[in-house]
């Protein structure tokens, strides 16, 4: 690993990566630390939208998740399915917000 490149990489996001039943992700190091600086800086900047959207418009936390997934998911371009999904998640986490429904891990 290189040594100047200090960024944590959340290990709910690197998982992003690894396909089922593999254990080496499919992207490079750098590569994944920049995609997750990018996903990290888009929960960041949903928070405030997302609080202001709950509020102003008087839908639940749930909705509120469910138009910025939309959002994301509207520009492929920039952040893939499971990354948009990754960003709600991580916007919840900021928020203290449940996570909805969908956005749950499957149980055993």
């Amino acid at each position: 690993m290189d040594d100047g490149n200090q960024t944590f990489i959340a290990p709910s996001f690197s998982t992003l990566y690894v396909p089922p039943g593999k254990i080496k992700p499919t992207i490079g190091l750098q590569e994944m630390a920049q995609r997750y600086e990018l996903c990290e800086d888009l929960a960041q900047l949903l928070t405030e939208q997302a609080a202001n959207q709950q509020f102003q418009l008087g839908i639940t936390e749930d909705m509120a998740l469910e138009r910025c997934l939309q959002g994301l998911l509207a520009t492929p371009d920039v952040v893939s399915e499971p990354e948009a999904r990754w960003v709600v998640c991580r916007l919840a986490e900021l928020l203290n917000w449940p996570l909805p429904e969908w956005a749950q891990p499957p149980q055993a």
